[in-house]
């Protein structure tokens, strides 16, 4: 599976017991550790309003990793496009291409990150909940932008993005349903499907994309990566303890109630309740949760069904051990070369 390249999400998990501070400064610790063992590339992603989640702004995180690493690529998974102005995305982006030149990913979704009200608050607009039906346009003036080359007949063609290198750092567009992928085919884009919370649309969506895909000037072949919620530990049992502390904070999410990443041990009698067995199952399919046999198999099966390019892992467990750990036993489990000994 070593043809298959690996990276990484990281949503910078604020467990419980710590703060915001401690779960970025493990950021910075993972990307360096996932950089030695031979990862392509680590994403964060855009998310508000929520305690458990300490990546609120990609471009300032980005930066921070950036200039803590050395050749890694570092990305957005993703921005939602929606919640800014394109041309301040530009700028943002334009400055860290500029500051590490090749090694700047944008990846673009069209959701809020957020609830409603947060949405609102974010954009302050007259229709504050409109942005996504606009998204191709946004999507097209950000282009602009990036390079330098919005039409004479478009309103802001006599503004610049600064700073501006003429080019725009590979752009991708994410998704978790048909949308994403169909305008991504269409406009010959790198993809990146949601597989780590939408696993149901992940083969029509994948199917979609390649056969709306046309060659570009960026892609001449469709480029699937998929985000694989993956932990993976010394055996099937300790890995479902680890894990225990995902489920129960994805459900108390989708009950309205976000919070921390609760430890392993709060979450093993919560899980135990009747009302929480329907979620286990339903989430089942869209996690990869082992020890290395266990993991192997799940990646090859669902590596067979897609034929993707490229996995975006993304670990959340309450340990930053535990976490570091799971991508450890990931790079074995897919013959990950490490950089050393790649140039050795």
């Amino acid at each position: 599976m070593s043809d298959v390249a690996l990276s990484v999400l990281d949503l910078s998990p604020v467990v419980a017991g710590s703060t915001p501070g401690q779960a970025l400064g493990n950021s910075l610790d993972l990307a360096r550790h996932v950089e030695a063992l031979g990862y392509r590339r680590v994403w964060v992603a855009e998310h508000h309003n929520m305690p458990g989640i300490a990546s609120s702004a990609p471009p300032v995180l980005i930066a921070h990793l950036a200039a803590g690493t050395e050749r890694i690529r570092l990305g957005s998974g993703g921005v939602m496009l929606p919640n800014h102005a394109p041309l301040v995305v530009a700028e943002q982006f334009g400055m860290l291409e500029a500051l590490h030149p090749g090694r700047i990913d944008l990846g673009l979704g069209r959701a809020p990150g957020t609830d409603g009200l947060t949405a609102a608050a974010l954009r302050r607009s007259a229709d504050p909940f409109g942005g996504e039906d606009d998204f191709p346009a946004q999507l097209a003036e950000l282009r602009g932008f990036l390079r330098g080359e919005l039409p004479r007949d478009h309103p802001l063609h006599r503004i610049h993005a600064v700073p501006n290198n003429g080019h725009e750092p590979p752009i991708w567009l994410l998704g978790s349903s048909g949308f994403s992928a169909q305008l991504a085919g269409e406009l010959g884009l790198p993809f990146s499907f949601a597989h780590h919370f939408s696993a149901q649309n992940t083969e029509p969506a994948v199917e979609l994309y390649r056969s709306s895909f046309r060659p570009s000037e960026v892609l001449q072949r469709p480029y699937v990566m998929l985000g694989v919620a993956v932990v993976a530990a010394e055996d099937d049992e300790r890995a479902r303890f680890l894990n225990g502390p995902s489920n129960l904070q994805f459900l108390r999410l989708r009950q309205g109630r976000p919070g921390l990443l609760p430890t392993p041990e709060e979450a093993e009698p919560a899980l135990r309740d009747p009302s929480a067995q329907a979620f286990l199952q339903s989430r089942a399919a869209s996690q990869i949760v082992g020890g290395p046999d266990t993991v192997r198999r799940g990646i090859e099966e669902l590596l067979a069904r897609t034929n993707a390019d490229e996995l975006m892992i993304t670990t959340a467990v309450h340990d930053h051990a535990d976490r570091r750990r799971s991508y450890e036993l990931v790079a074995e489990i897919m013959d990950l070369a490490r950089p050393e000994a790649a140039t050795a």
